[in-house]
């Protein structure tokens, strides 16, 4: 397998959790499949060690939506998991949310939300550099949130 760096391949991570430890920037984009309209948030995630063993997941930053911009931010539990250099990612409230298994560099996970299907694609492309897509689908739902994130120095 070819690493990341050069474009091609995943790049693999031993242990997510060391791997996510520390600051990032983070843009994403929110496309309305259905409806045509396109959000965009920027900002950024801290990963910060939890008593206990973990990362508290903290993102805060500005979304704009349909040209009016507002305040945005999300808080998740990455947790330790089994086997070894895996986590177990949570909402803030301790609800569980999905799996996260990076060492192949990929990793693709679901959560059932009532009648909404959310399916999360999470690649690695280098040291500094990892994606995620999200398709949501539902009754009510048909969205593709893609974010990038970017090490901070």
């Amino acid at each position: 397998m070819s690493s990341g760096a050069d474009g091609g391949g995943f790049w693999p991570v031993g242990d997510v959790l060391a791997h996510l430890a520390g600051g990032w920037r983070v843009e994403r984009t929110v496309r309305d499949l259905a409806g045509g309209a396109e959000g965009r948030f920027t900002g950024t995630t801290i990963f910060e060690p939890l008593d206990g063993g973990g990362l508290l997941h903290r993102e805060s930053g500005v979304f704009v939506w349909q040209g009016v911009a507002r305040p945005a931010e999300r808080t998740l539990r990455f947790l330790p998991a089994d086997p070894p250099g895996t986590a177990q990612v949570r909402f803030a409230d301790g609800r569980p949310f999905h799996d996260l298994d990076l060492r192949s560099g990929h990793h693709v996970a679901h959560h059932p939300c009532a009648a909404d299907r959310y399916r999360g694609e999470f690649t690695v492309l280098d040291d500094g550099h990892w994606r995620t897509v999200w398709r949501v689908g539902g009754p009510a739902k048909d969205l593709v949130l893609t974010t990038d994130y970017a090490r901070r120095g």
